[in-house]
């Protein structure tokens, strides 16, 4: 059988335009990356999931075999992924027998309220789910996991070797712009969440998602919306949390110390330690420094923002000591520098930049003291040169894809 074909949308985003392929579509179904807690099908009847099938990645439908109630009756059958519900019958779906067994059609952008549901071969409606309003993240998001998750699979030197041609004095300001709009992403996003769920759940859900790390996010933000904050100031045991969420783990490849398990019992630890540290979050919001991007030495910003005892007051006063290393940098720096600018109004944008690195793909890592921009007798590693590179990179697979 021939490989099935990836799908590419080109969509306009905050700060231009970006790609999606309907693999990240996929991924997203794959992982349950989305809230599947009262999901209601495009006819108003009820959906629950049990399983998501598993993967197709030859011709066929998307999914084969998942485990599905719809309305109060079990269906066993194939899952189908589009953007749109026109692209069913745009793929000739309609009339291929391998579709014959397809029970959900899963379509990223709502259906315009005259358009057809597809249908198969047999005459039969699918039913049909739209993804969009059920997302955690923008799309944007999940377009730039995806984009990571192909840089740190091959060797990343060659894809940053148009980057090193780039003329020395101008590489520091092309990589601040870039940061600069991943910053601006960030607070964004954090606006949002913060509308949607109000201040202490979007810290609670943001918390336990960076936690996650790549491979648990979903299940994580599926975690904190069962079991929001208050839930957890009386937990003495994890194991119904763990086992009850309704999460789907992904412990397969996952270091012990990033088992889901134990990121779990590490927020229990915080919680019990200030369970009111949304509240302590939002007070120290008003305390950060605040200032844009300018180009500033980071060992100097440092010096003057006075990161170490930042650092150390928010490991301390906010979450208890839980916390620490790199995981610890990032959850400041992509969770908590986001929240507390969308809270407060404010722009730590500088704070942000010079922060420590955190964790980022060891390409990334390795390219920055390659392209003489930080490290090895250049000025030092920070976060801000890191989102620089990963934004660079993110436009660089945009461009590729096209």
């Amino acid at each position: 059988m021939a490989n099935k074909t990836d799908f590419v949308a080109e969509m306009q985003g905050l700060y231009g335009p970006f790609t999606l392929t309907e693999r990240v579509v996929q991924k997203i179904w794959l992982r349950g990356d989305f809230d599947h807690t009262q999901l209601k099908l495009a006819d108003g009847r009820s959906l629950a999931i049990r399983t998501f099938g598993v993967w197709n990645l030859l011709a066929g439908p998307d999914f084969r075999g998942a485990q599905l109630v719809i309305d109060g009756a079990s269906v066993i059958g194939d899952v189908e992924v589009h953007f749109h519900v026109a692209d069913w019958r745009a793929h000739q779906h309609d009339a291929d027998r391998a579709y014959n067994n397809v029970a959900l059609h899963v379509v990223l952008f709502p259906p315009d309220p005259a358009e057809r549901p597809a249908r198969r071969g047999d005459g039969r409606e699918i039913p049909t789910l739209v993804l969009l309003p059920l997302l955690h993240r923008d799309l944007e998001e999940y377009a730039s996991d995806d984009a990571l998750e192909v840089i740190t699979a091959r060797d990343a030197w060659e894809k940053f070797a148009e980057l090193a041609a780039t003329p020395p004095a101008e590489l520091p300001g092309l990589l601040r712009a870039k940061a600069a709009d991943r910053w601006r992403q960030k607070v964004r996003f954090a606006k949002l969440r913060i509308a949607r769920v109000g201040w202490t759940a979007a810290a609670h859900c943001t918390a336990l998602e960076i936690l996650g790390y790549r491979h648990n996010r979903a299940a994580m933000l599926t975690t904190a919306t069962k079991y929001p904050l208050e839930a957890w100031t009386s937990v003495v045991e994890l194991a119904p949390i763990y086992e009850e969420s309704g999460a789907r783990w992904q412990t397969q490849g996952v270091r012990p110390a990033n088992h889901p398990r134990a990121r779990l019992r590490q927020y229990q630890t915080w919680v019990a330690a200030h369970p009111d540290w949304p509240e302590r979050l939002r007070q120290m919001a008003k305390t950060l420094p605040t200032g844009g991007l300018e180009a500033t030495p980071t060992k100097l910003a440092r010096s003057a923002l006075g990161l170490a005892r930042r650092r150390e007051t928010f490991a301390r006063d906010l979450m208890g000591g839980a916390v620490s290393g790199t995981r610890l940098d990032n959850l400041i720096c992509d969770g908590l520098l986001p929240l507390a600018a969308a809270e407060a109004g404010n722009d730590p944008g500088m704070v942000w930049f010079h922060w420590f690195l955190g964790d980022v793909p060891d390409q990334v890592r390795a390219a920055l003291p390659k392209l003489g921009v930080a490290g090895r007798g250049a000025p030092p590693l920070c976060h801000g040169w890191g989102q620089g590179l990963l934004g660079w990179v993110l436009e660089h697979e945009a461009h590729a894809s096209r």
